[in-house]
């Protein structure tokens, strides 16, 4: 089960993991308001499950309310890759972006082990890179009866040359989206972006997050969050009578 971006987010918040402060629109109107409440400055990003909302003008600023308002009448009811925008979440925009980073946890079933794998060229399509520029791409194997170790992040860091005075700060934080994985019975959790903003700090101004629906009986919050807005009929039909449904071209 896949979640939206202000859902991931806020629980990437509840382990720790730094976001912007952000609300979620439905009306134009509201994004003005929302917009207001958060200084004006802002991003209007379409809440679809699907990627790539940057090049499909799903992810748009905003310098004051007014653009806000705008923003989220150009957005809300559009198509965007097939899935309908019924609501915009409205994040406060980052004070300046020095790098962009993409970092992931996931399941790497060939080797049965849960994966920490992140790039210095955050902002794309993951494929895009392992295909172009796998040596971006960096990856370290997580022990469950372990979890994250200092050495495998200063691995990470150092390979993607972040700036050793946020070493320990990107420890931390890789040790909280890794924990936000685990309580969650995710099957992948990502940031892409995870920005250095112009004051020095890590921010997760990006979020997906994927549940494993074997484990939603354990996780009835989670289900709850399931939006049957986003789900295409037949796959909503396959669900309830319990088939896996996989649609092909």
């Amino acid at each position: 089960m896949n979640l939206h971006e202000y859902q991931a987010k806020r629980l990437f918040a509840e382990h720790g993991v730094p976001i912007p402060e952000g609300k979620v629109a439905r009306s134009p109107s509201e994004a003005r308001e929302f917009a207001r409440e958060l200084g004006g400055r802002v991003v209007v990003k379409s809440q679809v499950h699907t990627g790539g909302r940057g090049k499909a003008g799903g992810v748009k600023l905003a310098n004051n309310p007014d653009a806000a308002e705008t923003a989220a009448a150009q957005s809300l009811g559009m198509d965007s890759k097939g899935f309908t925008v019924n609501k915009v979440l409205i994040d406060q925009q980052a004070p300046g972006i020095i790098k962009e980073i993409y970092l992931a946890v996931l399941i790497d079933r060939g080797r049965r082990m849960p994966m920490i794998m992140a790039s210095a060229a955050g902002g794309m399509d993951i494929e895009e890179v392992a295909e172009k520029t796998p040596e971006l791409i960096f990856k370290v194997h997580v022990n469950p009866s372990l979890g994250v170790r200092g050495y495998q992040t200063t691995y990470i860091a150092d390979g993607m040359n972040l700036p050793r005075e946020l070493w320990r700060e990107f420890h931390k934080l890789v040790v909280d989206l890794y924990a936000c994985f685990v309580a969650n019975d995710a099957s992948l959790t990502e940031v892409n972006p995870l920005v250095i903003t112009g004051e020095g700090k890590l921010l997760a101004v990006d979020g997906k997050l994927t549940v494993d629906d074997n484990a939603l009986s354990r996780h009835a919050r989670l289900t709850e969050m399931r939006d049957v807005e986003e789900e295409p009929e037949s796959e909503r039909e396959a669900r309830m009578a319990g088939i896996n449904y996989i649609q092909l071209d």
